[in-house]
């Protein structure tokens, strides 16, 4: 039951249409986080790698650093967990949390993210704790049953300010997530690249999941400040 209430009301269930139904069982439940279904999806694993660029990309992954996004150390075997949690956001929209930490050894760094769905039916993602980018997403099912995930174009916000921000200066990412059935790990692959300057950063690792029940995010899970323009 609450596998099919997934299906028909979780924000990627209403983006991806009759893709979601493609995905791994265990992927469909595990982004069938939603209000309708009740529950929440924490992970906890280890990223077996963590890259970046050259050493020019490190200032643009310090200053990320500030609003939780992306993070300029590197490792291995880097214990991390991610969040997800449905809640209404103060405008009144569906929003589910991704908020990742990686325990690295000088410090615990932080990549946040908040998903809703827009009105023309794509998945929005904001990112870092004050929503100050707006990220359009691509979905995709794979043959495996595998999820994509490739962003789009991106929007920066900031009190009065918002305009369209330039591909040049930014990166693309794809996101790569399976299920393994054998070990029974979920399985993830993060790359980012500038279609001038090539890789910037990405991770890969695996990581176990529980499912509480949750209509709501706890307060650390949240963004400072909620951004309404998509």
């Amino acid at each position: 039951m609450r596998a099919e209430t997934a299906i028909a009301t979780s924000v990627f269930a209403r983006a991806m249409g009759d893709d979601f139904a493609r995905l791994h069982p265990m992927l469909q439940r595990r982004f069938g986080v939603g209000l309708a279904p009740g529950y929440a999806c924490v992970g906890r694993g280890t990223m077996t790698t963590i890259r970046r660029g050259p050493w020019w990309t490190i200032p643009f992954l310090q200053i990320g650093r500030f609003r939780n996004i992306l993070i300029p150390e590197t490792g291995r075997d880097i214990a991390f967990t991610i969040e997800n949690y449905p809640y209404r956001d103060p405008f009144g929209r569906e929003t589910v949390t991704f908020v990742r930490h990686f325990r690295m050894p000088r410090a615990v760094r932080r990549f946040d993210a908040t998903m809703i769905l827009g009105d023309d039916g794509r998945v929005i993602d904001y990112l870092g704790s004050h929503q100050h980018l707006a990220v359009d997403l691509q979905l995709t099912a794979e043959p495996d049953g595998s999820l994509l995930l490739r962003s789009d174009r991106q929007r920066f916000y900031e009190g009065p300010f918002g305009f369209r921000f330039p591909m040049l200066f930014s990166g693309r990412a794809e996101l790569r997530e399976s299920y393994d059935d054998r070990a029974q790990v979920f399985r993830i692959r993060l790359e980012v690249r500038n279609r001038l300057f090539g890789f910037l950063f990405g991770y890969q690792g695996e990581f176990r999941c529980e499912f509480p029940h949750a209509t709501d995010a706890p307060l650390h899970a949240k963004p400072v400040r909620h951004e309404r323009r998509t």
